[in-house]
């Protein structure tokens, strides 16, 4: 097999579309040299400056299109390379105008070169794509189904399948909107779907339904506001591709980490089709007191591998923008796990990464990123490394720094699993914290010790170079698995409705469904299934860290045991707010949950706990108890059938470095995940009197906090079988 080999100036076959006669720009026209930066395309009022990085092509065209994206009218040759970037000035464009890019150079794959100019594509830093992805062959660099595979050279035009790129005019009247910066210590994450909140609420007007304008909505905002969390944060919002492979089983790719452009937002969730739609979203969830994070995919783009279509980077400068085989270019390293890694250690990529964050900080003004297989982004040639460029690009950047960076801090590639290893200033997606939460609470053995390490912020993990609990981002659910009401309804996956005969998702789940695998009308069982959803969120909520609240867990929301929705564009990845009686129940209990969180500090402390006795204060911060208020010891953390444990944490402990008693509330709080209920006697605190009952998972989730509920020291309390309670202990004066 060869290598077909072609050179920019020569490559045959580029096509112009039959509706219209094609003009090529010649020297001396309105094209000016303009200037290699910014990156993308730029109106200053005058005209418009286009800039593209590519270090191995001989020649980019600059593609202009009619209105309605269909005719290519225009075709100009950037004039000017300087420093890897090609640039032009087009004088009197205005925003508005539709573009593209054409880029002549060696395809060579065995080289990793794959120019193509038969192949329209996406400037990298668009600011808004217009018109669909239309799967089709003629997207592909090479032609499918030729014998040499994808050393082929592929000659038709790609123009009509392809979104056309948008020049925008980004003025906004902000008006008074400010930020927030709501401090790590109050942060309570709030992970939702664009669509999936709002596709089916019935105060959301159905026009917007599904769109930014819909998240706008005072009934969406009123609501979240409500639930007292501090920040929503919202999956893929970056303009994505639908998978060629769902679209012809009939799905779509819902989640959306299948980036086409990092600048510019998903057409689909644009009601009006401007990106003001998004600022406006930003601004009313921050005059509500709402931070806004971004769930953002760097790690890979929707090209996927060498049979992958030639969209934007793989047809502009793959060797550059892709981690490829060393000892053969023709092939990509997968680190991922979806075709392609994007290479940032090359300067230029790192770049176009750093400028899209701050892009989506300075000039739409999120709050913060959740980056998806964030390993990625801290790895060189040789391996992740805390100190790669990417991360020490984020912490020396004085708008970055400022953001809320939170990790999903594993990929696929060799020590890819690095929770715990990320530098300060990141906070990290903690799946031990997901993993042991449902294991005690299901009563799996030999659980007690880990449950009360992550319990208090996981310090095994985070507690080195100065870095706080808030640093562990505690989660029960996310988007990828179970919902809650799934975890304690289903043993098993049920992911039918995705055409792959429920091969896919992960089968270890540590869920239970309590006796009878999905629904039933047993009433012992589904009051059981309900107490454990509200012990799983009343232990997120006091646990020292940062929670994460998946959308609809609040109320009981299920998919039907598909543990996988990624493709579930539908009533499955849908949040139904039609709430039985039940779901409103529990949407009251986490309400009540997050306020306790909220009112009492020592359950959000800034500093680790560590059990140690603070003799010149007199104080310990933690005391670990057994149901005989005695403290655990050795014998006790060992105890594989041990299930339950108590914890006091006392409110005048040392709150800050400086060496002074805190003035906190004390609590006590009791976990029982044995099946049977326990006498538990009351523990002794000193410069108390009471402890004051607030919380009892056993008893009914709309009961209002008891402020009569004063029990006396050694009294004895009766815990019940999987349960939790939260006492407060009343001061002598």
């Amino acid at each position: 097999m060869t290598t077909s080999t072609h050179s920019g100036e020569s490559t045959p076959g580029v096509t112009t579309p039959a509706q219209a006669p094609l003009m090529h720009t010649e020297e001396g026209s309105r094209v000016q040299e303009g200037l290699p930066y910014p990156l993308g395309a730029t109106w200053d009022g005058l005209g418009i400056n286009f800039a593209i990085f590519s270090a191995h092509a001989t020649k980019v065209e600059l593609c202009l299109f009619s209105d309605d994206g269909q005719t290519e009218i225009e075709r100009i040759e950037l004039p000017e390379y300087t420093d890897e970037v090609w640039h032009g000035y087009l004088l009197d464009a205005r925003p508005g105008l539709l573009y593209g890019y054409r880029v002549h150079g060696p395809y060579a794959p065995e080289e990793g070169h794959r120019f193509n100019p038969n192949k329209l594509l996406i400037d990298p830093c668009a600011c808004q794509l217009v018109g669909e992805l239309i799967w089709d062959d003629a997207l592909y660099g090479y032609t499918i189904g030729h014998e040499d595979g994808d050393l082929s050279f592929d000659e038709r035009d790609s123009a009509p399948f392809i979104p056309k790129c948008r020049v925008i005019d980004p003025a906004f009247t902000w008006g008074r909107s400010q930020e927030i910066h709501v401090p790590w210590e109050r942060t309570v994450f709030y992970e939702a779907h664009v669509r999936g909140l709002t596709m089916r609420h019935p105060d959301v007007s159905e026009n917007v339904r599904g769109t930014f304008s819909g998240l706008s909505e005072p009934a969406v905002l009123d609501y979240l506001r409500s639930l007292g969390i501090s920040s929503l944060e919202l999956m893929p919002i970056h303009a994505f591709a639908d998978d060629r492979h769902l679209q012809e089983k009939g799905l779509h790719n819902y989640w959306g980490y299948n980036t086409l452009a990092f600048f510019a937002p998903h057409q689909a969730y644009m009601a009006t089709s401007t990106i003001s739609e998004f600022k406006q979203m930003v601004a009313c969830c921050h005059a509500g007191g709402i931070e806004v994070i971004l769930d953002v995919v760097y790690n890979h783009t929707a090209e996927g591998n060498e049979l992958g279509p030639t969209l934007s980077w793989k047809g502009i400068d793959n060797a550059s923008y892709y981690r490829l085989m060393p000892d053969d270019r023709r092939y990509y390293i997968n680190d991922t796990g979806t075709g392609n890694t994007l290479n940032l250690s090359h300067p230029r990529v790192l770049q176009l990464v750093t400028d899209s964050l701050r892009y989506w900080a300075l000039e739409m003004r999120v709050d913060g990123f959740r980056f998806d297989l964030a390993t990625i982004l801290g790895r060189e040639p040789h391996g992740f490394d805390e100190g790669g460029g990417f991360l020490d690009s984020c912490r020396q950047d004085p708008v970055l720094s400022r953001c809320k960076l939170i990790a999903e801090p594993w990929d696929c590639g060799p020590g890819g699993y690095q929770v715990g290893g990320f530098p300060p200033g990141w906070a990290e997606w903690n799946d031990r914290y997901r993993d042991t939460m449902r294991a005690f609470w299901k009563g799996d053995d030999g659980t007690l010790a880990d449950f009360a390490t992550r319990l208090t912020g996981s310090a095994d993990l985070f507690d080195h170079r100065g870095r706080k609990p808030y640093a562990s981002v505690n989660f029960v659910t996310a988007h990828d698995g179970f919902t809650l009401r799934d975890l304690v309804t289903y043993n098993d996956k049920h992911n039918e409705a995705n055409g792959e005969d429920n091969r896919d998702g992960h089968d270890d789940n540590h869920s239970w469904n309590h006796g009878v695998e999905g629904w039933t009308d047993d009433p012992e069982i589904s009051a059981l299934r309900m107490r454990q959803m509200r012990n799983l969120i009343a232990t997120l909520m006091f646990s020292q860290g940062t929670p994460m609240l998946l959308a609809g867990d609040e109320f009981a929301r299920t998919q039907g045991g598909n543990n996988n929705a990624y493709c579930q564009d539908s009533e499955i990845g849908w949040i139904d707010w039609d709430l039985s009686d039940e779901g409103r129940e529990l949407l009251e209990f986490t309400r009540r949950v997050i306020r306790l969180r909220q009112h009492y500090p020592i359950l959000h402390r800034g500093r680790f706990l560590t059990g140690e006795f603070n003799e010149e204060l007199g104080i310990q911060d933690i005391s670990w108890m057994t149901p005989d208020a005695t403290l655990m010891d050795v014998p006790d953390w060992n105890d594989a059938h041990a299930h339950a444990i108590g914890v006091i944490l006392d409110g005048r402990a040392q709150p800050t470095g400086i060496r002074r008693a805190g003035s906190d509330s004390t609590l006590f709080i009791i976990f029982n995940a044995h099946h049977e209920a326990i006498e538990w006697r009351l523990p002794e605190v000193a410069h108390g009197r009471l402890w004051m009952r607030c919380l009892d998972t056993a008893q009914a989730s709309d009961a209002p906090v008891s402020r009569d509920a004063m029990l006396e020291f050694g009294s004895m309390y009766n815990v019940q079988p999987r349960s939790l309670v939260l006492m407060e202990l009343m001061p002598l004066f």
